[in-house]
């Protein structure tokens, strides 16, 4: 059995890997309940669920939280297989 340590490289990087998948879900469960709760005080205020502007929040904060989701569960669609590790020693090789 592999030892769990702090030392140990690819537990740091599974320990990383949650903190962001933590963020993620935190920023999910925010987005619903900040959005359940101004949908909520639409409808008490007698507003029409019609109503555009009732939703302009939720929109853009879902285009950000989509981008958030992308950059935990897709990381290396942008830049790749690797990149990380490749500009790494691009800049050492180059700092030689």
């Amino acid at each position: 059995m592999e030892n769990f340590n702090e030392n140990n490289i690819k537990y740091l990087e599974a320990q990383n890997r949650v903190k962001k998948l933590k963020g993620f879900y935190i920023h999910a469960i925010v987005y619903v309940l900040v959005n359940l709760f101004i949908l909520a005080q639409n409808v008490e205020s007698g507003e029409s669920l019609a109503n555009l502007n009732n939703y302009w929040t939720a929109i853009f904060w879902g285009i950000g939280l989509l981008g958030h989701g992308i950059s935990v569960f897709l990381p290396n669609l942008v830049m790749g297989k690797d990149w990380e590790e490749k500009k790494i020693r691009e800049l050492m090789d180059k700092d030689k």
